[in-house]
């Protein structure tokens, strides 16, 4: 058996982009994630993480339409690589389909 299912909870870097393709919505956003711990020393220790996120059809439109820059979401979906070229050179991006999401926290700025 395998899984492929991650589990977000992030604020937005950015609006998300709303476009279409073959007629349907597809929104594009940015979810920043943190973790903070401590090292060795007791120093606190901080890294953000950066996740690129697609959402489809209605709920791209719900989230281009309600999600601003700073609101906080929680994402459930599937990772996904693409590949493509670039100035005749392979390349790799890795990001998250989302499956479903819910708004929590406040509304950010």
């Amino acid at each position: 058996m395998s899984v492929n299912k991650i589990i977000l909870i992030g604020n937005l870097c950015a609006d998300p982009e709303l476009r279409h393709h073959n007629d349907r919505a597809v929104a594009v956003a940015r979810i920043a994630t943190n973790e903070r711990w401590k090292d060795r020393d007791g120093n606190p220790q901080e890294r953000t993480e950066y996740h690129r996120v697609t959402f489809w059809g209605r709920q791209a439109e719900v989230v281009s339409q309600y999600a601003r820059k700073g609101r906080q979401l929680y994402i459930e979906g599937r990772v996904e690589t693409r590949e493509y070229e670039k100035d005749g050179e392979r390349r790799w991006s890795t990001g998250v389909v989302a499956r479903d999401f819910v708004f929590v926290g406040g509304r950010g700025d």
